[in-house]
Protein backbone atom coordinates (compact mmCIF):
# COMPACT_ATOMS: atom_id res chain seq x y z
CA UNK A 1 0.00 0.00 0.00
CA UNK A 2 1.08 3.79 -0.61
CA UNK A 3 -0.28 6.13 1.96
CA UNK A 4 0.25 10.26 1.60
CA UNK A 5 -1.31 12.78 4.19
CA UNK A 6 -3.25 15.96 3.11
CA UNK A 7 -3.87 19.00 5.22
CA UNK A 8 -7.17 19.53 6.50
CA UNK A 9 -6.87 21.76 9.63
CA UNK A 10 -5.80 18.97 12.31
CA UNK A 11 -2.04 18.10 13.64
CA UNK A 12 -2.38 14.95 12.21
CA UNK A 13 -3.77 16.01 8.64
CA UNK A 14 -5.94 13.37 6.47
CA UNK A 15 -4.92 10.08 5.29
CA UNK A 16 -5.20 9.09 1.74
CA UNK A 17 -4.25 6.25 -0.29
CA UNK A 18 -1.90 6.45 -3.14
CA UNK A 19 -2.35 4.79 -6.35
CA UNK A 20 0.75 2.59 -7.44
CA UNK A 21 2.04 4.81 -10.20
CA UNK A 22 1.20 7.59 -7.62
CA UNK A 23 -0.64 9.35 -9.87
CA UNK A 24 -4.19 8.94 -8.06
CA UNK A 25 -5.67 9.60 -4.53
CA UNK A 26 -8.20 8.72 -1.58
CA UNK A 27 -9.16 10.03 1.25
CA UNK A 28 -8.79 6.37 3.66
CA UNK A 29 -12.50 5.54 4.92
CA UNK A 30 -11.31 2.75 7.60
CA UNK A 31 -8.90 5.43 9.40
CA UNK A 32 -8.77 9.13 9.15
CA UNK A 33 -4.37 9.51 10.03
CA UNK A 34 -1.60 7.91 9.61
CA UNK A 35 -0.91 8.42 13.36
CA UNK A 36 -4.16 6.13 14.32
CA UNK A 37 -3.66 3.69 11.78
CA UNK A 38 0.08 3.05 13.49
CA UNK A 39 -1.13 2.50 16.56
CA UNK A 40 -3.69 0.28 15.68
CA UNK A 41 -2.65 -1.36 12.70
CA UNK A 42 -3.44 -4.84 12.39
CA UNK A 43 -7.65 -3.57 13.01
CA UNK A 44 -7.30 -1.62 10.24
CA UNK A 45 -4.86 -2.87 7.55
CA UNK A 46 -7.43 -5.18 5.42
CA UNK A 47 -9.85 -2.72 5.36
CA UNK A 48 -7.28 -0.41 3.66
CA UNK A 49 -5.88 -3.55 1.15
CA UNK A 50 -9.61 -3.56 0.09
CA UNK A 51 -9.49 0.32 -0.21
CA UNK A 52 -5.89 0.50 -1.84
CA UNK A 53 -6.73 -2.27 -4.57
CA UNK A 54 -10.03 -0.70 -5.69
CA UNK A 55 -8.05 2.36 -6.22
CA UNK A 56 -6.01 0.87 -8.60
CA UNK A 57 -8.42 -0.68 -10.45
CA UNK A 58 -9.39 2.85 -11.09
CA UNK A 59 -11.18 5.81 -10.09
CA UNK A 60 -9.94 8.84 -7.22
CA UNK A 61 -8.36 12.19 -7.98
CA UNK A 62 -5.56 13.16 -9.37
CA UNK A 63 -3.03 13.18 -6.72
CA UNK A 64 -0.61 16.45 -5.99
CA UNK A 65 2.43 15.16 -4.30
CA UNK A 66 3.96 18.89 -3.91
CA UNK A 67 0.31 19.77 -1.74
CA UNK A 68 0.80 16.92 0.47
CA UNK A 69 2.35 16.90 4.44
CA UNK A 70 5.07 14.39 5.43
CA UNK A 71 3.01 11.12 5.53
CA UNK A 72 3.38 11.28 9.34
CA UNK A 73 3.28 15.46 10.53
CA UNK A 74 4.10 14.34 14.01
CA UNK A 75 5.70 11.05 15.61
CA UNK A 76 6.29 9.86 19.46
CA UNK A 77 9.94 9.37 18.56
CA UNK A 78 12.10 10.01 16.17
CA UNK A 79 15.16 7.98 16.24
CA UNK A 80 18.41 8.23 13.34
CA UNK A 81 21.28 5.89 12.89
CA UNK A 82 24.21 6.51 11.09
CA UNK A 83 24.71 2.97 9.08
CA UNK A 84 26.65 3.95 6.20
CA UNK A 85 30.23 2.78 7.01
CA UNK A 86 32.31 5.30 4.25
CA UNK A 87 30.66 8.23 5.40
CA UNK A 88 31.36 7.13 8.79
CA UNK A 89 35.06 6.43 8.22
CA UNK A 90 35.41 9.40 5.61
CA UNK A 91 34.21 12.12 8.46
CA UNK A 92 36.81 10.00 11.40
CA UNK A 93 39.87 10.37 9.26
CA UNK A 94 38.89 14.40 8.24
CA UNK A 95 38.12 15.00 11.35
CA UNK A 96 40.27 13.36 13.77
CA UNK A 97 37.22 11.33 15.14
CA UNK A 98 37.46 8.65 17.42
CA UNK A 99 36.24 5.14 15.76
CA UNK A 100 32.61 4.13 16.41
CA UNK A 101 32.61 1.21 18.99
CA UNK A 102 33.22 -2.40 17.61
CA UNK A 103 29.71 -4.01 17.02
CA UNK A 104 27.82 -1.04 18.33
CA UNK A 105 25.89 1.22 15.12
CA UNK A 106 25.52 5.35 16.24
CA UNK A 107 21.92 6.37 16.77
CA UNK A 108 20.29 9.87 18.41
CA UNK A 109 16.86 10.52 19.39
CA UNK A 110 15.90 14.08 17.70
CA UNK A 111 13.07 16.62 17.14
CA UNK A 112 9.96 14.47 16.17
CA UNK A 113 7.03 16.85 17.23
CA UNK A 114 6.87 18.35 13.67
CA UNK A 115 8.14 16.70 10.05
CA UNK A 116 8.21 19.12 7.35
CA UNK A 117 6.51 18.14 3.61
CA UNK A 118 8.84 17.39 0.98
CA UNK A 119 7.80 20.47 -1.18
CA UNK A 120 8.05 23.07 2.11
CA UNK A 121 10.02 25.92 2.58
CA UNK A 122 13.10 25.40 5.36
CA UNK A 123 13.14 28.52 7.39
CA UNK A 124 16.17 28.67 9.56
CA UNK A 125 18.12 31.23 11.40
CA UNK A 126 21.56 32.05 10.04
CA UNK A 127 23.66 30.89 6.89
CA UNK A 128 26.54 30.83 9.36
CA UNK A 129 24.78 28.00 11.03
CA UNK A 130 26.40 25.81 8.57
CA UNK A 131 22.94 24.30 6.55
CA UNK A 132 23.42 21.00 5.06
CA UNK A 133 20.85 18.19 3.52
CA UNK A 134 20.91 14.67 4.35
CA UNK A 135 19.41 12.56 2.19
CA UNK A 136 18.42 9.38 3.99
CA UNK A 137 15.99 6.34 3.93
CA UNK A 138 13.72 5.49 6.91
CA UNK A 139 11.15 3.06 8.34
CA UNK A 140 7.88 3.55 10.41
CA UNK A 141 7.42 1.00 13.01
CA UNK A 142 4.82 -0.71 15.16
CA UNK A 143 5.19 -1.07 18.21
CA UNK A 144 8.17 -3.16 19.57
CA UNK A 145 9.33 -4.86 22.40
CA UNK A 146 11.89 -4.24 24.66
CA UNK A 147 14.65 -7.04 23.75
CA UNK A 148 13.57 -7.87 20.40
CA UNK A 149 15.64 -9.53 18.19
CA UNK A 150 16.52 -8.36 14.90
CA UNK A 151 14.29 -11.02 13.26
CA UNK A 152 11.61 -9.89 15.33
CA UNK A 153 12.36 -5.84 14.61
CA UNK A 154 11.74 -6.54 10.98
CA UNK A 155 7.95 -7.84 11.32
CA UNK A 156 7.44 -4.66 13.07
CA UNK A 157 8.79 -2.38 10.20
CA UNK A 158 5.07 -1.19 8.77
CA UNK A 159 6.23 1.17 6.16
CA UNK A 160 9.43 2.62 4.46
CA UNK A 161 9.90 6.61 3.75
CA UNK A 162 12.47 8.73 2.17
CA UNK A 163 14.11 11.30 4.66
CA UNK A 164 15.93 14.76 4.62
CA UNK A 165 17.87 14.83 7.73
CA UNK A 166 18.64 18.97 7.99
CA UNK A 167 21.41 19.79 9.96
CA UNK A 168 23.38 22.58 11.02
CA UNK A 169 27.25 21.81 10.69
CA UNK A 170 28.57 24.57 12.13
CA UNK A 171 26.60 24.03 15.69
CA UNK A 172 27.03 20.41 15.72
CA UNK A 173 30.68 20.14 17.26
CA UNK A 174 30.08 22.30 19.61
CA UNK A 175 27.01 20.47 20.45
CA UNK A 176 29.37 16.88 20.22
CA UNK A 177 32.04 18.03 22.98
CA UNK A 178 29.24 18.48 25.42
CA UNK A 179 28.43 15.09 25.62
CA UNK A 180 24.74 15.36 25.47
CA UNK A 181 24.24 15.20 21.91
CA UNK A 182 22.14 17.49 19.62
CA UNK A 183 19.56 19.76 19.96
CA UNK A 184 20.02 22.97 17.88
CA UNK A 185 22.44 21.60 14.98
CA UNK A 186 19.36 18.94 14.13
CA UNK A 187 16.38 21.32 13.23
CA UNK A 188 13.17 19.25 11.71
CA UNK A 189 13.59 16.57 9.35
CA UNK A 190 11.28 16.73 5.81
CA UNK A 191 10.16 13.19 4.82
CA UNK A 192 8.98 12.82 1.03
CA UNK A 193 5.16 12.88 0.31
CA UNK A 194 4.50 8.84 -0.05
CA UNK A 195 4.95 6.11 2.72
CA UNK A 196 5.40 2.50 1.35
CA UNK A 197 4.30 -0.81 2.44
CA UNK A 198 7.79 -3.15 2.28
CA UNK A 199 6.09 -5.05 -0.22
CA UNK A 200 5.71 -1.95 -2.59
CA UNK A 201 9.52 -2.16 -3.54
CA UNK A 202 9.40 -5.59 -4.20
CA UNK A 203 13.15 -7.34 -4.50
CA UNK A 204 14.65 -3.92 -3.91
CA UNK A 205 13.38 -4.49 -0.66
CA UNK A 206 16.10 -7.20 1.19
CA UNK A 207 17.99 -7.89 3.94
CA UNK A 208 15.40 -4.85 5.57
CA UNK A 209 17.83 -2.71 3.18
CA UNK A 210 16.26 -0.22 0.23
CA UNK A 211 18.40 -1.14 -2.69
CA UNK A 212 18.13 1.35 -4.71
CA UNK A 213 20.01 4.86 -5.58
CA UNK A 214 19.31 7.96 -4.02
CA UNK A 215 19.07 10.70 -6.21
CA UNK A 216 20.21 14.20 -4.70
CA UNK A 217 20.36 17.73 -6.75
CA UNK A 218 21.80 20.91 -5.33
CA UNK A 219 20.56 23.94 -7.32
CA UNK A 220 19.49 21.67 -10.37
CA UNK A 221 23.31 20.10 -10.67
CA UNK A 222 23.52 16.05 -9.63
CA UNK A 223 25.67 15.94 -6.34
CA UNK A 224 24.98 12.32 -5.75
CA UNK A 225 23.21 8.96 -6.54
CA UNK A 226 24.56 6.82 -3.77
CA UNK A 227 23.31 3.09 -3.73
CA UNK A 228 20.73 2.41 -0.50
CA UNK A 229 22.27 -0.99 0.20
CA UNK A 230 25.02 -1.42 1.67
CA UNK A 231 24.11 -0.23 5.21
CA UNK A 232 26.69 -1.96 7.98
CA UNK A 233 23.47 -2.09 9.93
CA UNK A 234 19.99 -3.35 8.40
CA UNK A 235 17.14 -1.45 9.43
CA UNK A 236 16.12 -4.77 11.52
CA UNK A 237 19.51 -4.55 13.24
CA UNK A 238 18.97 -0.47 14.17
CA UNK A 239 15.85 -0.94 15.34
CA UNK A 240 16.46 -4.01 17.87
CA UNK A 241 19.27 -1.78 18.70
CA UNK A 242 17.10 0.96 19.76
CA UNK A 243 14.52 -1.60 21.68
CA UNK A 244 17.93 -3.03 23.59
CA UNK A 245 16.63 -1.16 27.21
CA UNK A 246 12.70 0.10 26.12
CA UNK A 247 9.91 -0.50 24.50
CA UNK A 248 9.67 1.42 20.87
CA UNK A 249 6.02 3.13 20.72
CA UNK A 250 3.92 2.52 17.57
CA UNK A 251 4.81 5.11 14.83
CA UNK A 252 8.34 5.58 16.22
CA UNK A 253 10.25 7.08 12.74
CA UNK A 254 14.13 5.82 12.42
CA UNK A 255 16.23 7.05 9.82
CA UNK A 256 19.62 5.08 7.96
CA UNK A 257 21.90 7.93 8.15
CA UNK A 258 23.45 9.38 5.41
CA UNK A 259 23.08 7.36 2.64
CA UNK A 260 26.96 7.12 1.21
CA UNK A 261 28.90 4.51 -0.57
CA UNK A 262 33.09 3.17 -0.65
CA UNK A 263 32.71 4.53 -4.48
CA UNK A 264 31.83 8.14 -2.86
CA UNK A 265 34.21 9.81 -5.79
CA UNK A 266 32.30 8.53 -8.29
CA UNK A 267 28.57 8.43 -7.03
CA UNK A 268 28.57 11.58 -5.50
CA UNK A 269 27.21 12.15 -1.78
CA UNK A 270 24.05 12.85 -0.19
CA UNK A 271 25.38 15.54 1.99
CA UNK A 272 27.43 18.99 1.69
CA UNK A 273 29.54 17.74 4.45
CA UNK A 274 30.45 14.54 3.01
CA UNK A 275 31.76 16.68 -0.50
CA UNK A 276 34.14 18.73 1.56
CA UNK A 277 35.88 16.24 3.45
CA UNK A 278 36.15 14.39 -0.10
CA UNK A 279 37.92 17.92 -1.18
CA UNK A 280 39.85 18.07 1.71
CA UNK A 281 41.83 15.43 1.15
CA UNK A 282 42.05 15.36 -2.34
CA UNK A 283 42.94 19.28 -2.65
CA UNK A 284 43.70 20.17 0.78
CA UNK A 285 41.18 22.57 1.10
CA UNK A 286 37.42 22.93 1.44
CA UNK A 287 35.52 24.76 -1.71
CA UNK A 288 31.58 23.21 -1.95
CA UNK A 289 29.91 26.36 0.38
CA UNK A 290 27.24 25.14 2.75
CA UNK A 291 23.64 26.09 1.89
CA UNK A 292 22.45 30.05 1.42
CA UNK A 293 19.17 31.20 1.89
CA UNK A 294 17.56 30.87 -1.92
CA UNK A 295 19.41 27.52 -2.41
CA UNK A 296 17.34 24.55 -3.66
CA UNK A 297 18.07 20.60 -2.92
CA UNK A 298 16.17 17.84 -4.89
CA UNK A 299 15.81 14.50 -3.58
CA UNK A 300 14.03 11.19 -5.11
CA UNK A 301 14.71 7.72 -5.51
CA UNK A 302 12.70 6.23 -7.77
CA UNK A 303 12.37 1.99 -9.18
CA UNK A 304 15.20 0.32 -11.50
CA UNK A 305 12.92 0.96 -14.00
CA UNK A 306 12.28 4.50 -12.98
CA UNK A 307 8.89 4.08 -11.74
CA UNK A 308 7.94 6.46 -8.46
CA UNK A 309 8.02 5.53 -5.46
CA UNK A 310 8.08 8.12 -2.16
CA UNK A 311 7.87 11.29 -4.59
CA UNK A 312 10.35 13.98 -4.38
CA UNK A 313 11.96 15.99 -1.50
CA UNK A 314 12.52 19.30 -3.38
CA UNK A 315 13.42 22.22 -0.33
CA UNK A 316 13.90 25.94 -0.62
CA UNK A 317 16.03 27.09 2.78
CA UNK A 318 14.23 30.44 3.39
CA UNK A 319 15.24 33.00 6.33
CA UNK A 320 12.93 31.94 9.53
CA UNK A 321 12.81 32.90 13.48
CA UNK A 322 12.41 36.30 14.87
CA UNK A 323 13.44 39.17 12.93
Amino acid sequence: MRFATLADGSPDGRLHLVSRDNSRCIPAAAVSSLRLLMEDWDSFAPALEAEYAALNDGGGAPFQPAGALAPLPRAWQWLDGSAYDSHGALMQKVFGADPNPEGRPLMYQGMSHCFLGGAQDVPLPSEDDGIDFEGEFGVICDSVPMGSTPAEAAARIRLLVQINDWSLRAIAPVEMKTGFGWVQAKPACAVAPVALTPDELGEAWRDSRIDLPLQVDLNGTRFGLAEGYPMSYGFDQLIAHAAQSRDLVAGTVLGSGTVSNETYREVGSTCIAERRAIELLDEGKQSTPYMHFGDRVFMECRSRDQAPLFGAIDQQVVKGGRA
